[in-house]
């Protein structure tokens, strides 16, 4: 067994990339073109909504559509400090203020009930997403976001083909986020897709985007000034070769996943993933495992270089956002947010992708064993 790296993630290329990328680069056209309204069809088709607009980024997806709703300063949006920080900086970049409220501890999601505690008259949207691929609880979300006049943004990130009650995740949203970056099951190198049921929202979202080629033929300037956040054709063409095939990768995912289940299962403490009783499927983003109380931030880290030192690579899954400095300088503390700081100190993920095989899963998960018995000086993980 070649055990010199194992990759947190290692997207594929297959011929039908090569081909679909070939086509952008001898039509002429590598910006916005066919391949990018291709891909925003196809994909919403595939989320089950009405629109989709091709974005740069899921941080430049959210920031449009926070503007799009007239969102700047002097708003407030409630969202999770256990998350990816470039979805959540989008709140900043447009001038609001991110308030963070805690998780539901066994989902990793935002809490609705620890959000309605942060709730205030300048309270204007809730960002909630489906954290490492397990669906929010989005009935309760809805519920919070109608009862207090909010807009509902999910951020899907992290949880391409997860189903809630018998509906796929990005289905739940205002509007929904996707980004296209490395871990996620569909990878593009960068690019992002927003999708909504709304007719009149996504002439605002797609305005808001970018100036296209037609737009230089107008004798007038806009109200409100566009950025340069569209997806290019050729990202596009890759984008909408790899959705063809994501129904069958996310099911080669699902063994690694079975895989590590199976070898877990020999590891004294290990508790398997949480899931949620309205959960219909989780497709993970990465494999996460929390280690145990008698381990502390700087005790992952050991870890996460012993395995470095086994070829194995593995990330702290979250650097919680109320305690990064951007954010301590803003006014936020460490100790408020109490299931956040108890997990973000403790989880770790592993690689998750369709070319590890059993054995390398098997390496992975004996390797931790060792690390965490070294480092927790004999302590079971949990």
């Amino acid at each position: 067994m070649d055990i010199d790296l194992i990759n947190l993630s290692e997207p594929i290329q297959g011929e039908r990339d090569l081909a679909f990328l070939s086509a952008v680069l001898d039509s002429g056209r590598w910006h916005d073109g066919p391949m990018t309204e291709a891909f925003e069809q196809s994909f919403a088709r595939w989320v089950g909504r009405k629109h989709a607009v091709a974005v740069a980024s899921g941080t430049l997806g959210v920031w449009i559509a926070l503007r799009a709703w007239g969102l700047g300063p002097g708003d407030e949006v409630v969202c999770p400090a256990h998350s990816w920080h470039q979805v959540a900086q989008a709140i900043t970049l447009c001038g609001a203020t991110p308030v963070f409220a805690d998780i539901n501890y066994w989902s990793g999601c935002l809490s609705p009930e620890k959000a309605a505690l942060k709730i205030t008259p300048r309270t204007r949207a809730l960002l909630a997403g489906n954290t490492n691929g397990h669906p929010a609880a989005w009935n309760e979300l809805r519920g919070l976001a109608t009862q207090h006049g909010l807009h509902l943004l999910e951020d899907s990130t992290e949880s391409l083909g997860s189903a809630y009650q018998g509906r796929t995740v990005g289905q739940f949203g205002d509007v929904s986020v996707f980004d296209f970056s490395q871990p996620g099951a569909l990878c593009t190198g960068e690019g992002g897709m927003l999708v909504t049921d709304d007719d009149t929202l996504v002439h605002e979202l797609r305005y808001l985007r970018q100036r296209r080629l037609a737009d230089r033929k107008s004798v007038s300037v806009g109200a409100r000034v566009p950025v340069q956040a569209g997806m290019s054709d050729i990202t596009a063409a890759l984008g909408l070769s790899q959705l063809s095939e994501l129904d069958e990768r996310l099911a080669q995912r699902q063994q690694v996943v079975g895989w590590y289940q199976q070898h877990m299962q020999s590891f004294e403490g290990i508790k398997p993933p949480y899931m949620g009783e309205d959960v219909e499927s989780i497709h993970w983003m990465l494999y996460v495992v929390h280690l145990g109380k008698r381990f502390s931030g700087s005790a992952r880290t050991q870890i996460i270089d012993d395995l470095a030192a086994c070829g194995i690579e593995t990330v702290a899954y979250s650097q919680p956002l109320h305690r990064q400095f951007a954010y301590v300088q803003a006014g936020q503390a460490r100790g408020v947010l109490a299931d956040t700081d108890r997990i973000g100190d403790r989880a770790l993920a592993l690689p998750l992708h369709t070319q590890l095989d059993e054995e390398q899963v098997q390496f992975i998960v004996t390797s931790l064993q060792d690390a965490a018995t070294n480092v927790g000086a004999g302590a079971a993980i949990y």
